[in-house]
């Protein structure tokens, strides 16, 4: 063929492939059910906390499948932790108490930070090997602790080792890193050892989460999102006018929508 016809060709695909990006979004499936909060691990399961207190865990299919009655027991539900299916964390930062639950929304263990020294903890995270992550705003330190609250592991004192104040808002724990995220600061980046390793100038993301190699977050009504195998990032507008900021996640290559009495779900590739 001849080149002077080939770049109009390829032109005129990559215009088709840019204006075809937003028809990709298709809803999936959508069920009925009471919705305060919700969190999506990576096997699609849903946990659902609803107006009447309970936390619900359903599949990918919208079945209901355990349940938890006790979430107001500490208060208010700061964070849920579901980066691992088998293992959940509750976090009640009013409290400074975790709980934790198995895969089946059982109770293993509730840990009282105030017991353990750990005055004022502003996050938790769960751990790779079933520990978990917080930061003690307190001493200004990364602490890993097991369900007993023995402090397996800490950092220095961070007012020491950055130069900006951090009070962090989430704990992520994927792909051999820890990502300390302060929304006002930036994205911290430590290995399992507790070692700084970088920093990623993200601010202003809420609800951050961390699948595959990419790091999403949601600005006003757009989702964020930074390839840390790529170093690439852009954004992508919502493609749904009813999907309101603080009720819709990215996960597993799906968007999770909810309103009081719904979820959901939309395939949404990035």
């Amino acid at each position: 063929m001849n080149k002077l016809f080939q770049i109009p060709i390829l032109l005129l695909l990559l215009a088709q492939c840019s204006y075809a990006q937003p028809d990709s979004v298709q809803l999936l499936r959508r069920f009925n059910t009471d919705v305060v909060q919700l969190a999506v691990d990576n096997l699609d399961n849903l946990y659902i906390v609803s107006s009447t207190d309970q936390l619900k865990k359903w599949n990918a299919q919208g079945d209901s499948i355990a349940v938890y009655n006790q979430v107001r027991r500490f208060g208010k539900l700061q964070t849920i932790d579901v980066t691992n299916p088998l293992k959940l964390l509750l976090f009640y930062k009013e409290f400074s108490t975790i709980v934790v639950l198995d895969r089946l929304l059982t109770l293993r263990a509730s840990i009282d930070l105030r017991q353990l020294n750990i005055i004022q903890t502003s996050a938790v995270g769960l751990s790779y090997d079933g520990n978990i992550w917080l930061f003690d705003e307190y001493e200004n330190k990364l602490k890993k602790i097991d369900e007993s609250g023995t402090v397996l592991l800490q950092t220095p004192d961070f007012r020491t080792v950055f130069p900006e104040a951090i009070s962090p808002q989430q704990i992520l724990d994927q792909n051999g890193t820890v990502y300390v995220y302060d929304a006002n600061a930036g994205l911290y980046l430590f290995d399992y050892y507790g070692t700084f390793k970088k920093k990623l100038p993200i601010t202003g993301w809420q609800r951050l989460a961390i699948w595959n190699n990419y790091i999403t977050g949601i600005q006003d009504r757009t989702f964020q999102y930074f390839n840390t195998a790529t170093l690439l990032s852009g954004s992508r507008k919502f493609s749904q006018p009813q999907w309101q900021p603080n009720q819709v996640q990215l996960a597993n290559n799906k968007a999770f929508s909810w309103t009081k009495d719904s979820v959901s779900i939309y395939n949404y590739p990035l």
